[in-house]
């Protein structure tokens, strides 16, 4: 686990590349305030899945285009309530209390915290050195084979997706300005993902892209990393 230091910092994009209908819920930009947390330096591997479960998920079975057996890959085809499971088994087994990122922890820790340097990606404005991406065949990639964000984490744009824990409001945004740790609403139909995944383009790549997903849903493409209270 990395430690990610709060503060603020203005969430959202303005850029005029990303200004149709599609990116109207990364407006307004606007400032947050985020207490201070720790995010997985990678994403949740296959190894740490067998380790805590026994097993990778039963959704592998039959699924031709999934890394069947690499430890070191990010464990995909989860939906959020396995994802949950696991959490659950894995606080059992540590006594500790993980979970999954808020969105705005997402957002603050990919686009490096207290030391951001502003970049359209995680660590970078040139995206190949920082993530596997535009890929429309293939399979996720081993985590940590980029270069990683400015807080030495790796892999928060592409790879895989990442679940968070929030549900998804297209005009959450605009009622959270100077808001201090906001989470999403109580409830809705879809969940929060970010990041972006190997078969993804540029956009989506985004440390400001706001990708959403019905909870029931396992892509071959989407896995998830942890966050924790500090």
């Amino acid at each position: 686990m990395v430690y990610v230091k709060g503060g603020n910092f203005f969430r959202g994009s303005d850029d005029p590349k990303y200004s149709t209908e599609e990116y109207d819920n990364e407006k307004p930009v606007h400032r947050v305030n985020v207490s201070s947390f720790s995010l997985s330096k990678y994403e949740i591997t296959q190894g740490l899945w067998k380790t805590v479960m026994g097993i990778l998920p039963q959704s592998y079975v039959g699924v031709d285009y999934v890394n069947k057996e690499c430890n070191d890959c990010p464990v995909v085809m989860v939906n959020y309530a396995e994802v949950q499971e696991f959490i659950r088994r894995l606080n059992e087994k540590t006594g500790k209390s993980y979970r999954l990122p808020t969105e705005l922890e997402w957002e603050f820790a990919a686009r490096g915290g207290k030391y951001s340097g502003n970049y359209r990606y995680a660590g970078n404005n040139k995206l190949v050195t920082v993530a596997w991406y535009g890929r429309k065949k293939g399979t996720a990639h081993p985590v940590g084979q980029k270069e990683p964000n400015e807080l030495g984490i790796f892999d928060l744009s592409g790879n895989v997706a990442e679940w968070c824990t929030d549900w998804f409001d297209p005009e959450y945004y605009r009622t959270t300005i100077d808001a201090v740790d906001p989470k999403g609403p109580e409830s809705g139909d879809k969940k929060v993902v970010r990041g972006g995944s190997f078969y993804d383009d540029e956009a989506q790549c985004r440390t400001v892209y706001r990708g959403r997903l019905t909870p029931e849903t396992r892509r071959w493409d989407l896995g998830f990393r942890l966050a924790m209270d500090n």
